[in-house]
């Protein structure tokens, strides 16, 4: 009897984080659009031997297709802080006989957190949906699959002042 161990696997990251540059779109053969964006992403701790507070910062590449990357090249720019989940992928190649690599974070569900006066264009309420809007800017719409209409939606569909919005 040949007994199998059942495989599990999860490649899945959650990230907050700053725009580093503005998001870069282009359109496949297919038509669907392909949003590439830097984020940078801090993490702050204390050395035990010395008590000094350290920040490193992580600066990642991103990628985000269809809709979910037409939201966030319309409303999104360098300095723009975003709540990400994602996966990572390697991308490889050949270039002059070397092989490259280089790993990037695909952009499964989105979350804008500047305010509209904060520190970009970023409204809250991206793809995912969730949050409190406080800003004047309509919210993405959609539920992670990138499949949503993106466009103008008009804004007395929620409340102004955030507190009351039933979800």
């Amino acid at each position: 009897m040949v007994w199998s161990v059942p495989v599990a696997n999860l490649n899945k990251v959650m990230l907050i984080g700053r725009l580093t540059r503005d998001p870069e779109s282009r359109s496949i053969k297919s038509g669907s659009a392909v949003v590439n964006f830097g984020m940078a992403v801090n993490r702050t701790y204390t050395k035990q031997e010395s008590g000094e507070r350290v920040e490193e910062t992580c600066f990642l590449d991103l990628e985000a297709w269809g809709r979910q990357g037409e939201t966030i090249a319309r409303y999104m720019k360098k300095g723009s802080q975003i709540y990400v989940e994602g996966r990572l992928k390697l991308d490889t190649w050949e270039k002059d006989g070397q092989k490259q690599s280089k790993l990037r974070i695909v952009v499964e569900n989105f979350q804008f957190l500047d305010s509209r006066g904060g520190g970009g264009e970023g409204g809250e309420g991206g793809e995912g949906g969730g949050g409190r809007r406080s800003s004047g800017r309509p919210p993405a719409r959609g539920g992670g699959g990138g499949n949503a209409p993106v466009g103008d939606t008009p804004q007395d569909d929620y409340p102004q002042g955030g507190d009351d919005i039933p979800f």
